[in-house]
């Protein structure tokens, strides 16, 4: 299958200036593709420069060197070069092309719950009343009580948030779809709603890249893994978890 996604060579130093200019180096020298259908999960340590790394697939860092290409879905298609891109192409790739479900939710003051979840729709140009059944349906199904929807969701719970921001990442099919921590502060209910949006967008062919520290949701989810620690060990961490989703897939075959 043809990749969707080609990172290449891709570095990101970050300058402390605020401590005498001390120089972190977060990512250096990270390659990999993705294709449609696929789950590529981030693992290594806290600080490997997971979040970054989705912060970069989306156009809020700028990668010092390498290359960041996405076949995108609107225009004429083609493929586009993230680092360094126009910032209207980028916004017109995270309108087709790129979904992000981030830790937080963002959204402006004193707009509905039910307009938040339906805004990307809208902003493709789906109907009111499509994009508002959907809606309905995604909240209704990660347990917002309808009560809820008519209310802006600043101040709702954590876990709350965090549900309204997963429905409207799902809101639309998105040919690469990026979840930052997708089932934290989530109870166990709510947390296998997730498990089944993400298997369900896999099957409709969405290329996605995640970070699970939960290791339940990890192996429910991943196709393959991506180490984010060093080079020496991201090559045996891949040899070896390699292994384990061939051994899950033979189990998987044999149970059927």
């Amino acid at each position: 299958m043809n990749a969707i996604l080609k990172v290449s060579g891709i570095a990101k130093k970050f300058v402390l200036h605020q401590q005498h200019g001390v120089v972190l180096e977060v990512l250096k020298n990270l390659s990999f593709e993705l294709c449609p259908g696929e789950c590529l999960v981030l693992a290594g340590r806290s600080g490997t420069g997971k979040s970054t790394l989705l912060r970069m697939l989306y156009g809020n860092y700028l990668a010092q060197e390498g290359s960041i290409r996405v076949r995108r879905e609107e225009g004429a298609g083609g493929w586009l070069e993230l680092v360094g891109a126009e910032p209207r192409r980028i916004l017109a790739a995270r309108r087709h092309t790129l979904g992000y479900v981030s830790q937080f939710l963002r959204v402006i003051p004193r707009v509905s719950t039910l307009d938040v979840v339906m805004e990307p729709a809208r902003l493709r140009g789906q109907a009111r009343a499509a994009a508002e059944t959907r809606a309905e349906a995604l909240l209704a199904r990660l347990n917002i009580p309808e009560r809820l929807w008519p209310l802006a969701p600043g101040t709702f719970s954590g876990g709350e948030q965090q549900r309204v921001n997963i429905a409207r990442s799902f809101m639309l099919p998105w040919p690469i779809l990026l979840l930052d921590e997708p089932t934290a502060s989530l109870d166990e209910a709510n947390r296998q709603v997730v498990l089944e949006l993400i298997g369900e967008a896999r099957a409709a062919g969405s290329a996605i890249i995640g970070i699970f520290h939960d290791p339940q949701a990890r192996k429910a989810v991943a196709s393959r893994f991506l180490n984010m620690d060093d080079e020496e060990t991201r090559e045996a961490e891949e040899i070896k978890e390699a292994e384990e989703i061939k051994e899950k897939e033979k189990e998987t075959l044999h149970a059927g």
